[in-house]
């Protein structure tokens, strides 16, 4: 077999590696980011030489519309978190449109809005998380997920530990099989992964806080306390708060938020 062949291969190899790594036509990271095989929207907000970054995973949306109303949450904790250089990263989850006519790319294709915590979708946003860490090289990143996203939140500190340092996942299904028992007639989600089954998986040095609403009808508190509780009997630090009388939605637009980042941020 020729050097010249060789090289050729390798030369092919390469190439075929770093198209796989960066999916998108444009990969600007303040309106796109690749995946692992996908193209995922975003907003950015904030520095650009950050202390620490924050990524923000939206829910399921499931009654239809964009996946946009991060986008201004997002942008408040740049300013209300400050003096700290803060990077504020609003994803688009696979498949969904952000609102300007364009979406997040998923595989497979047919993949909605339900059962799709699966592990090719996480391994989207993981993927998107690593490349805006390598690009922007804060020394902290700390995911907010909301519903369906603290879902894939959950999932993706046990799938890949030590990407983020803490997470503050609002309303989570995070015990996936006993939320879908407890909404009447809804059916299993097979393909999904099952937050619970990654606890073995989650770093012991991570930081996670839970809150749901007392009044949420979808997502109701004891689904976050098991997860809470299982990492905990791995010494993880991990907390729940209950907040009083807010619902699925109201609890994501609370201080409390921003208050559980103050505590999951290394000090100033």
């Amino acid at each position: 077999m020729s050097i010249r062949y060789l090289t050729l291969c390798l030369f092919l190899l390469i190439a075929a590696s770093g198209a796989a790594a960066e999916s998108c036509a444009t990969e600007d990271y303040e309106r796109y980011v690749s995946g692992t095989s996908g193209c995922l929207l975003l907003r950015r907000f904030g520095a650009t030489d950050p202390e620490a970054m924050i990524v923000w995973l939206h829910g399921d949306v499931s009654s239809g519309g964009p996946a946009n109303y991060h986008f201004a949450i997002a942008e408040r904790a740049t300013r209300e978190l400050a003096p700290a250089r803060i990077l504020s990263v609003a994803l688009v989850r696979p498949g969904y449109p952000d609102g300007s006519g364009e979406s997040s790319s998923v595989s497979p294709p047919d993949v909605r809005r339900f059962d799709h915590y699966t592990k090719e979708n996480v391994s989207e946003v993981g993927m998107a998380i690593e490349r805006l860490k390598a690009h922007f090289k804060p020394k902290t990143v700390v995911l907010v997920g909301h519903s369906g996203g603290a879902a894939t939140g959950a999932i993706l500190l046990g799938l890949r530990p030590g990407l983020v340092n803490a997470a503050v996942l609002v309303a989570c299904p995070c015990e996936l099989v006993a939320w879908r028992n407890g909404r009447p007639g809804a059916k299993q989600w097979p393909r999904s992964e099952n937050p619970m089954s990654w606890i073995d998986s989650v770093d012991v040095g991570a930081k996670v806080v839970t809150i749901t609403g007392s009044s949420d009808d979808n997502t109701p508190p004891a689904l976050a306390q098991s997860y809470v509780d299982a990492l905990r009997l791995r010494k993880v630090d991990a907390q729940s708060r209950t907040l009083f009388l807010e619902t699925h939605n109201s609890a994501f637009r609370s201080s409390e938020v921003l208050e559980a980042l103050r505590r999951v941020l290394p000090s100033q």
